[in-house]
């Protein structure tokens, strides 16, 4: 355990920014599973609306590090295709 005091706030600052993070990537997987059991539904409607949002949390996810740009790149990618792809 650490002794000094500055030690012991980055303790305390790791501890926190941990939690932040976890929050925000469950945040990310959650929308993605959200989507995709949408589009294994097939409803078109609902789909292009949940699409709509889990692009907006992997924009999120971006801006605060939790992703590198070119892998929310490729799920949106991969999510549009999806979505098109329904009749």
């Amino acid at each position: 355990m650490a002794n000094h005091v500055s030690a012991l706030k980055r303790v305390r600052q790791t501890i926190k920014k941990t939690e932040i993070n976890r929050n925000n990537r469950s945040r990310v997987r959650g929308a993605l599973r959200k989507m995709r059991e949408v589009v294994a539904a097939g409803n078109k409607e609902a789909a292009e609306k949940t699409f709509r949002e889990t692009v907006s949390a992997l924009d999120k996810a971006i801006q605060k590090g939790i992703l590198h740009q070119n892998t929310a790149g490729r799920y949106k990618s991969r999510l549009a295709a999806r979505v098109k792809a329904i009749k």
